[in-house]
């Protein structure tokens, strides 16, 4: 790794740390520590006695955050994904919290930095690891999946009209030589997709997809939210900044889903004021980075920020 320094600016910053209603005393989880942003700012409005427990796949971001913890007994590392949160607040002897953040995605780091593989910009190792020290790469992944696998995640996952299209060059590329660098990957997107909106580079999805598909974000949102809202105490808030549309709508929809009343059967004889609270009330409408941080911070015009809160009812994911 180089000794460059790749910057980071938090999205929604202040509205998703205000979304937790922070309590001096509270104990809360930032599930993306990313360049400790959103940590930074929870741990200015925590107490003494507060805890904050902080998670990140990517090893550069855990060394960051043990910097972080080194200076501060407050802070908990855990150098996992956040689908792992459960396992994880048990081994810190932490059984309920008062807030979860969760700021989904690819940070700017990443993307900035060539050689993790993430971006199209730069001609480098096909990598896209938000951990690095484990797991298949996307070059080792498109060198032996079946096309039928390729297209499915391209067209899932980046929503590619030409996923077929482009999982068969693929194919047929690697029968020639293997396809080792973003730049391959790039070049053989923009050679069958003819055409894009404007100001779209032809590769855009592909990238999202694979990236998607090789860190398992999906699965990992789908796998934290329920885990997250069951830790909540009564009057807890969960917070979660999504960048496009497949993970703000798995969360909207969990949201929605656990702050409706479950329906009863026609011949249930329960009165409306009897029947079960919902575990989570949805708080406001969903926030998007305003005129001036997208001036700032481009990458901000895509975010969405969601909040609930959890009530006395009870919770089955």
């Amino acid at each position: 790794m180089s000794g460059e320094v790749f910057t980071h600016t938090t999205v929604l910053l202040h509205e998703a740390v205000d979304a937790l209603n922070v309590r001096p005393d509270g104990v809360y989880v930032d599930g993306t520590f990313g360049r400790g942003g959103h940590s930074r700012l929870i741990l200015s409005r925590l107490g003494e006695h507060g805890r904050l427990v902080v998670f990140d796949k990517d090893p550069q971001a855990i060394a960051v955050a043990r910097e972080l913890a080194a200076q501060d007994a407050r802070v908990a590392v855990v150098h996992e994904g956040f689908a792992a949160f459960q396992v994880a607040l048990n081994g810190l002897g932490i059984r309920e919290i008062d807030g979860a953040l969760f700021d989904l995605g690819i940070s700017s780091p990443q993307i900035d930095d060539a050689s993790r593989g993430f971006s199209f910009r730069f001609d480098a190792p096909l990598d896209m690891r938000m951990d690095t020290t484990r797991g298949q790469s996307a070059a080792e992944w498109l060198a032996e999946a079946a096309e039928q696998d390729i297209h499915e995640v391209i067209k899932n996952y980046g929503e590619e009209r030409f996923s077929r299209q482009i999982a068969r060059a693929i194919v047929a590329r690697r029968q020639e030589s293997p396809i080792l660098t973003t730049g391959q990957l790039a070049k053989l997107v923009a050679e069958v997709v003819r055409t894009r909106e404007r100001g779209q580079d032809p590769a855009t999805r592909t990238f999202q997809a694979v990236r998607i598909f090789i860190n398992r974000e999906l699965e990992e949102v789908a796998a934290v939210l329920p885990q997250a809202a069951g830790y909540l105490k009564t009057g807890g808030r969960l917070a979660v900044i999504a960048f496009h549309s497949l993970e703000d709508r798995m969360v909207k929809q969990f949201i929605r889903r656990h702050s409706r009343p479950q329906p009863l059967p026609k011949w249930a004889m329960v009165k409306e004021s009897e029947r079960p609270q919902p575990p989570l009330l949805e708080i406001g409408k969903a926030q998007k980075a305003g005129e001036a941080e997208v001036a700032a911070n481009p990458r901000a015009r895509s975010a969405v920020l969601r909040v609930a809160e959890r009530t006395a009812g009870r919770f089955e994911a």
